[in-house]
């Protein structure tokens, strides 16, 4: 999506009117949903600075999200894309990954443009866009200061990761939104990093999954011209080959 003078984004529209979840979500312990949970609850302890990071969010902004966010979309999808983590003032905001900041624009008009989505994308958790056969995640489940997770961090939150590919019984398809979402990706799939090299464009086969290396669509990716929305969209077109062939 492009910005003019006259129009505003769906990211601008939503930040301007601070579009969040419409009941903010319980207080609920790390396995929020019942025994054998594979779900952090909204105050996981797990990562102590990033546990800080988000009480010092909540006191500031009550009204926002401010807590793990869960993957979006449905569970037996056959593409899976993971990104880095949440966004400050984007899925952190608003509990929906992607949706608030700059990234959300880029992805969510590829989907649509690939067949992974349709409704309006408005850059709120209830507006009208559902994914189709596509579900998103991140390789860390809460926001980090600076968006930048530390190793023990991403270590710690991959078995939210694990769990999310393991639930998933058609899963044929995975993108992987940058650099730290491609390792941690690797290391839950078991596979060496030296057997799957990260680019852009770059394909992997891991047993019954394609995997699918792309540039982050960030806001800073984006404006420096690393990735462009042809570059993104040469990615997705792959995708939708892939999976159409079978």
């Amino acid at each position: 999506m492009r910005k003019n003078s006259t129009t505003e984004t769906a990211t601008e529209r939503s930040r301007r009117i601070s579009a969040g979840p419409a009941v903010h979500p319980a207080r609920t312990p790390v396995n929020a949903h019942g025994p054998g949970s594979t779900e952090p609850g909204h105050d996981c302890p797990l990562c102590p600075r990033l546990a800080d990071f988000r009480n010092d969010i909540r006191a500031r902004e009550p009204h926002w999200f401010n807590g793990p966010v869960a993957p979006f979309g449905d569970r037996d999808a056959a593409l899976l894309i993971i990104g880095l983590a949440p966004g400050l003032q984007g899925a952190n905001r608003t509990g929906r990954p992607f949706t608030g900041d700059y990234a959300g624009d880029l992805l969510y008009d590829t989907l649509h443009a690939y067949g992974f989505a349709e409704g309006t994308y408005e850059a709120r958790p209830d507006d009208s866009l559902r994914l189709i056969d596509c579900r998103i995640g991140n390789a860390v489940r809460c926001v980090p200061p600076q968006n930048k997770p530390l190793p023990i961090e991403i270590r710690t939150c991959r078995q939210f990761l694990t769990a999310v590919r393991d639930e998933m019984p058609r899963l044929r398809a995975v993108v992987l939104l940058g650099r730290v979402a491609h390792d941690s990706t690797l290391k839950a799939f078991g596979v060496r990093a030296a057997d799957a090299p990260f680019s852009h464009g770059a394909e992997h086969q891991v047993g019954a999954f394609r995997l699918f290396d792309s540039y982050h669509c960030s806001r800073y990716n984006t404006n420096t011209r690393v990735l462009t929305p042809q570059m993104f969209r040469a990615v997705f077109a792959r995708v939708r080959e892939h999976l159409d062939a079978k």
